[in-house]
């Protein structure tokens, strides 16, 4: 192949290398239409559309894997040729992208603390509230390639996709179209927009006859997976622009207002949550146009579409008149806010292509609405977690400590709880428990344990004295909870409550103990309920039990618990661990087996309570390959 086929770029990792490479690869496909090169007479408009999708695809998708610099080449294919990409394919020409990344062992940097660019993640590698759905943004490339993949080097992770030609223009009518297509490095240096889909009806026409199921079930799978309705506004504008529209807007409507007045307009107005055109360089004076007139539907309006002003001041001159629409988000009889889409140069759109939009327009605002369901939700639990748990651990003279906490559920109530607090004359006193389940029934377990335990500490009951009775409460409040069903199973008539619809046995596995400074050091006194054994780290590496089993809280009436009595001195360390510690798996083995947990913490010899607490949670993390799979909490003491 020719090598002036071939175009090459180095981008560095910034939020602006999308932008980039779409310039570029613009350039490359206007330079080989121009120079009249093999293969370039197969070059048509709908061919660069893809191509610019699934260059900003493949290169966003790398730098946030990389951080840091990816390069990009972009290949024309005549007709016949046998090189193809990376992985070898021929027949029909077409375009290869390639995204290479130098740094391919990276781990995924941290988006929250380092959002990778501005306005909205990259689809693809969306992770909203701790969602691991990775590859999303592949299936557009796969939809948009008839081959695509990944191959690697020492060194070099490499993702390709190869577009196909999708018409046969001549070489004179391939030129004329990438001649507009070329940036325009001017006066200001600014981008000229590629030739607008709106200006071609055949090929609009040929698209919607063939394309429009397929892009209706593609972007159905798309939204389907998000969980932030600012990401479904940005993906909304991605799928839109320039497929349909040169330009869009999505207005979320305030969910605690939502549409008031006597035309159902919004009292406090919606909020601009997404805009985007076909030329990125327009992109902020359209959204200053936009928010000073956002669009007023009137409340008898649904979901078709409904003419709207064209914003001419914040366009460029070849675009002073085009026309606009504008849809209602609506979904399950709600108001959520309203898309607008904008195409230049005519005066309606086709009714093939509002229909289409209004389609999608029902999948956007689905989307939306599920995307507030899971945020109330989330934001439910996020309240919930935060009142089960102490808002401070107390301090304890002559001793010091060290907490980790992780749940496994970012988005609900863990099953695992703590506590450190004060009890008075002299005592502190610390808990550390896991109950049977997660959600909210582990957060009523939890919300009965933690309070009954500061309560009865403060009261002056012992240790064993404290676990009978918060066991006989646990079996209390399960008998009411088992009567409650049983009356309403009863009312109504006996059908209608399924067997694992009714109350849960409500079993608590606790560490609970009781501390007293003294001039030597603590004394300690504790009892292990069905929870894993505390451990006692002596300061020359030894280790021992440091409780007796007994039965889990709630699961047998009148049972007597035990405490056992004993002293830290300066240096020892107890550790107390919840079951995501010790049953930590890797394949068939646990963490604890063979004293896996013992093993870790002997070689915690001479390490502060905050260093031992670190070691302990690397080395559950490393011993599996993925990310832990329950609760995980560890409880560290040590006297000084």
């Amino acid at each position: 192949m020719d090598t002036r086929a071939e175009a090459h770029v180095l981008l560095s990792g910034g939020p602006l290398a999308a932008g980039v490479a779409r310039r570029f690869v613009r350039a490359g496909m206007a330079e080989w239409a121009r120079l009249a090169l093999p293969g370039a007479e197969s070059l048509g408009e709908s061919l660069l559309y893809d191509a610019l999708i699934v260059t900003s695809e493949l290169v966003t998708n790398a730098v946030v894997h990389a951080g840091t610099d990816v390069e990009l080449l972009c290949r024309l294919e005549p007709a016949g040729h046998s090189a193809g990409a990376p992985a070898g394919t021929g027949g029909a020409g077409g375009i290869v992208i390639e995204v290479s990344d130098h740094h391919p062992a990276r781990p995924l940097r941290d988006e929250a603390a380092h959002p990778p660019y501005p306005v909205a993640r990259p689809y693809g590698l969306d992770r909203p509230h701790g969602g691991a759905e990775y590859g999303r943004g592949l299936r557009l490339v796969a939809a948009l390639s008839d081959a695509w993949g990944i191959t690697y080097r020492t060194g070099v992770k490499t993702v390709w996709a190869r577009l196909p030609v999708d018409r046969t223009p001549t070489a004179e009518q391939g030129a004329e179209a990438y001649d507009d297509a070329r940036p325009d490095h001017g006066e200001g240096g600014t981008e000229q927009p590629a030739p607008w889909p709106g200006r071609n009806v055949e090929r609009d026409q040929g698209w919607l006859n063939h394309g429009a199921l397929s892009f209706l079930a593609e972007a159905s799978d798309l939204l389907a997976g998000q969980l932030d309705e600012d990401l479904v506004a940005a993906l909304a504008g991605q799928l839109l622009v320039p497929r349909l529209a040169d330009w869009c807007a999505v207005w979320l409507e305030d969910e605690g207002m939502g549409w008031r007045g006597t035309e159902g307009i919004s009292v406090t107005g919606p909020r601009l949550a997404r805009v985007w055109h076909v030329s990125e360089n327009r992109i902020e004076e359209l959204r200053r146009a936009l928010e000073k007139d956002p669009p007023r539907l009137p409340d008898s309006v649904r979901s078709r579409a409904v003419p709207v002003p064209w914003p001419a001041d914040a366009l460029s001159e070849r675009d002073a008149t085009g026309a606009a629409f504008a849809y209602r988000l609506i979904a399950g009889g709600r108001p959520l806010g309203t898309l607008v889409i904008g195409r230049a140069g005519i005066d309606v759109f086709p009714d093939e292509v509002t229909g289409l939009v209004e389609d999608l327009s029902r999948r956007v605002a689905l989307a939306i609405g599920a995307a507030r369901q899971y945020a109330r939700q989330a934001t439910i639990s996020r309240v919930l977690q935060r009142g089960l748990l102490p808002g401070a651990v107390a301090e304890i003279p002559g001793m010091r400590s060290a907490l980790v906490y992780e749940p496994c559920d970012q988005g609900g109530p863990s099953g695992d709880f703590y506590d450190l607090f004060p009890a008075g004359d002299g005592r502190w006193c610390f808990a550390l428990g896991d109950v049977q389940g997660k959600g909210p029934e582990a957060a009523v377990v939890i919300g009965l344990a933690r309070p009954w335990l500061r309560l009865l500490a403060r009261e002056g009951y012992q240790v064993g004295e404290t676990l009978d009775r918060l066991n006989q409460l646990l079996l209390d409040d399960a008998t009411e909870a088992a009567d409650a069903a049983a009356r309403a199973l009863v009312k109504a008539g006996g059908t209608g409550l399924e067997t694992d619809e009714g109350p849960q046995n409500r079993f608590l596995s606790l560490l609970y103990g009781e501390l007293v400074p003294f001039g030597g050091g603590v004394r300690c006194t504790l009892a292990s309920a069905g929870h894993p054994l505390p451990l006692l780290l002596h300061p020359d590496g030894g280790v021992r039990i440091a409780a007796e089993p007994q039965t889990l809280l709630g699961v047998i009436e009148d049972n007597a618990y035990t405490s056992e009595t004993f002293e830290l001195h300066p240096g020892d360390i107890l550790l107390g661990v919840t079951d995501g510690v010790t049953e930590r798996r890797s394949g068939p083995d646990m963490f604890d087996d063979g004293d896996g947990l013992a093993a870790a913490l002997s070689g915690c010899a001479g390490l502060c309570a905050d260093l031992v607490a670190e070691r302990i949670r690397r080395l559950v993390h490393e011993f599996g390959e993925g990310p832990p799979d329950d609760d995980m909490a560890l409880l560290v003491l040590q006297a000084e």
